[in-house]
């Protein structure tokens, strides 16, 4: 599955608040989408993820246009105020939440076998906003990948949580590797770090690939059309 933004943009130049991008993300090779001010990045999403309609360029899934299929198949991770946990959340209530959305059984068991197969349950407890990066996007990858027919991610500016580059684009790295097609939008300054990094992801056919579903998936009927996580903490 390999998805194409295509010379897209919206607004115009000088000041469009989307200046025209191009990249490419295919299974085990991440399209990196290099944008910059606060807004860029949440539009940058949109589009690739077929939520917003460019007003110039494609968005091409597989040579076609068919932003339906995008939204199918590509959740939104981390995406400000359209698919990011509120900060005060914790680890095992984004967990449990985010189970309901995909249709599981978010019962406190459950949640324990997620947190400890993702190797997260020393987290369980603490908010996400006190998380090291590569951990929030651990969690927040993995459990878009438990929705039902999801093949591909949008990510969204894991720069702006801090930590070194190499850290958290290692997670990003080995989901690619299990041929999770990625789009990761993040800023220019990361994005030239990150061009450094793309030749350690070894071509598909060396790799031993994993399906997404091995990751915490039990049996059951999972709804589609919930890219959203929880962006307020209740008592």
């Amino acid at each position: 599955m390999t998805l194409e933004l295509d010379h897209v943009g919206i607004g115009d130049e000088p000041g469009a608040a989307l200046p025209v991008v191009s990249a490419v993300a295919a299974p085990g090779r991440p399209g990196i989408v290099a944008v910059e001010t606060e807004q860029a990045p949440v539009l940058a999403s949109l589009v690739a993820g077929g939520r917003m309609q460019p007003d110039s360029g494609r968005l091409l899934l597989d040579g076609h246009d068919d932003a339906a299929a995008v939204r199918k198949a590509f959740a939104l991770v981390d995406t400000p105020g359209v698919a990011e946990p509120f900060p005060v959340m914790s680890v095992k209530r984004i967990v449990r939440e985010e189970l309901a959305f995909a249709g599981q059984r978010p019962s406190r068991e459950h949640v324990d076998t997620v947190l400890d197969e993702l190797g997260l349950r020393d987290y369980a407890d603490t908010h996400v906003q006190r998380v090291p990066t590569d951990v929030r996007i651990r969690l927040l990858v993995e459990l878009a990948l438990l929705r039902d027919g999801v093949t591909g991610l949008v990510i969204t500016s894991p720069e702006r949580h801090g930590g070194a580059v190499e850290g958290w684009f290692a997670v990003v790295r080995d989901v690619a590797r299990r041929g999770v097609t990625i789009v990761l939008v993040t800023s220019k300054a990361a994005a030239t770090a990150i061009e450094h990094l793309l030749d350690t992801i070894e071509p598909l056919d060396t790799v031993q690939t994993e399906d997404p579903e091995d990751v915490a998936r039990p049996d059951g009927d999972v709804p589609t059309d919930t890219d959203t996580l929880p962006t307020e903490a209740t008592a």
